[in-house]
């Protein structure tokens, strides 16, 4: 018989409050010279690594022993491993992906709820996270329009999940008995021609099919043409289809087209229909007042989808739903778990965040929010987004007064798509053109000084940058066109590229 449990000497070291405090103390350190060195651009905007040797290397420290006697020194190892191979996000040059660099501090309150697992599900799991995750949701429905009291939302991991948890609503809420019997065939979704794909892999997972997704045309701007919608809903009511919802943009990913959301909204509500708004980029602008009026009209939505892991500047993934009418907040689903939602106490219940999300068990992904504006107040997301569209603003104007760029579409936001065509370009085949911003856009991005992306759009490739860094400089803008000239030209004169173009 057992009388006393052996030895366990790893799991004394990783629960020794000593241990943490080195840790911690190492974490502090290298974060900041890490940051400092990131920030005033002494590193690489992404530190490219072959991917079979990524994987090679991760799996590599995953088979070395541990020993008790290096774990300090293993610690800070592992830390310069994962900071030496990552995106780095705050770096002058990074305008690539709708992914900001986060305000630090939001991050530090964010590992709060890591470090001290504050799962939720139940109230009672994560009590100080469910009261700020429901003191969030009445701030974003204030600044949408709404009033606090009779709104409600939840928030989750990212707008992909945020979407199809308010179109799984839309669906309950135009088919009652959808949950326990499935989805009709006749249900469709009413969409914005380039809306986030994940509409249409919504449409997939709620048993729809993606072909039930119904593409409104776009107009010169590339913003749904409320004209077109009527006549869209006008087709579906002829074929007998019911719609489950409108999805609006606010804005759209290729360009950053707003759409016309009071005009929008007049058509919904002549056809009843669920006018659902997806703002996961754009939603940070109704934290100023000079650029709020982009999502004039949002107020009208039924649903409302809003990332703070884009333009509130916040780690990621915390993504908000945002219900007009509180009731709505129970309509996605419809589970019965007594040993999980057993509360006697009713008003305690309808906390409860597991009975209104996919996740049951879900992480506290507010605290970052809640920190930074409990720390900074709401005018720092002001003056971020004020920032980051006027380095958009003076980006764009250098683009359209150089004859080798050119900048083809309306900019409602800080989204620009753009194509260099030097002399020698202009004058090449589409595709040779095509192939010519592709391998520029691959030449930029390994040279690590600066990090842009690329689209394709009516069959035109287009480099793509997403002004959202706050480190970000107009000299370092001008200095990105520059170096895009540059490394155009080397890239005309390479070998290589004139062998492929005279082969097409």
């Amino acid at each position: 018989m057992l009388n006393r449990l052996p030895d366990f000497p790893l799991v004394d070291e990783a629960y020794r409050s000593e241990s943490f405090q080195q840790q911690s103390q190492t974490w502090a350190k290298t974060l900041h010279q890490h940051l400092e060195a990131v920030m005033q651009g002494q590193a690489k905007a992404l530190n490219w690594n072959d991917p079979e040797e990524g994987v090679a290397l991760a799996e590599a420290t995953l088979t070395e022993s541990a020993d008790c006697k290096s774990i300090a020194d293993r610690f800070q190892s592992l830390m310069a491993t994962i900071l030496d191979h990552s995106q780095n996000l705050h770096h002058p040059g990074y305008v690539g992906h709708q992914v900001p660099a986060n305000m630090p501090a939001a991050g530090l309150f964010d590992a709060i709820g890591s470090i001290t697992n504050q799962p939720m599900a139940i109230y009672e799991m994560g009590p100080w996270a469910t009261a700020v995750e429901h003191g969030l949701l009445r701030k974003l429905a204030g600044l949408i329009g709404w009033n606090p009291d009779t709104s409600s939302g939840l928030l989750t991991h990212g707008g992909s999940l945020a979407n199809l948890t308010a179109l799984l609503t839309a669906r309950n809420i135009a088919f009652p008995n959808s949950w326990q019997d499935g989805c009709p065939s006749n249900a469709v979704i009413v969409a914005h021609a380039e809306s986030h794909y994940c509409v249409s892999r919504s449409a997939g997972i709620l048993g729809m099919g993606t072909r039930q997704v119904r593409s409104v045309p776009l107009d010169e701007n590339r913003r749904m043409d409320p004209v077109a919608l009527q006549a869209v809903l006008e087709q579906c009511a002829e074929n007998s289809e019911k719609v489950i919802a409108v999805v609006a943009v606010a804005c759209a990913t290729p360009i950053g087209a707003f759409d016309r959301l009071p005009a929008i909204a007049d058509v919904c509500e002549r056809f009843k229909v669920w006018m659902h708004v997806d703002a996961a980029h754009g939603g940070g602008v109704l934290m100023s007042d000079t650029h709020r009026h982009l999502a004039e009209g949002i107020d009208r939505a039924d649903s409302v989808v809003w990332d703070a892991h884009k333009m509130l500047f916040v780690p990621a993934l915390c993504a908000a739903v945002l219900y007009r009418e509180s009731k709505h907040q129970f309509a996605a689903f419809q589970q019965n778990a007594p040993y999980l939602f057993n509360s006697d106490d009713a008003d305690v219940a309808a906390y409860d965040s597991g009975i209104r999300t996919v996740e049951c068990t879900k992480r506290s992904c507010g605290f970052g929010l809640w920190g930074a504006w409990s720390l900074y107040g709401r005018e720092v997301f002001e003056q971020i987004v004020d920032k980051v569209f006027a380095l958009a603003a003076i980006v764009s104007d250098e683009l359209d007064s150089a004859d080798d760029f050119e900048r083809p579409f309306h900019r409602d936001a800080n989204i620009i798509v753009y194509r260099h065509l030097p002399d020698a370009v202009q004058s090449m085949a589409v595709e040779d053109q095509n192939r010519f911003q592709f391998q520029l856009r691959e030449q930029l991005v390994k040279s690590g000084e600066f990090y842009i992306v690329q689209t394709v759009i009516d069959d035109v490739a287009y480099l793509r940058m997403v002004v959202m860094n706050p480190m970000t400089t107009v000299e370092g803008l001008i200095r990105l066109l520059d170096t895009l000239r540059k490394l155009g030209q080397q890239l005309l004169q390479s070998p290589e590229f004139q062998l492929s173009v005279s082969e097409f």
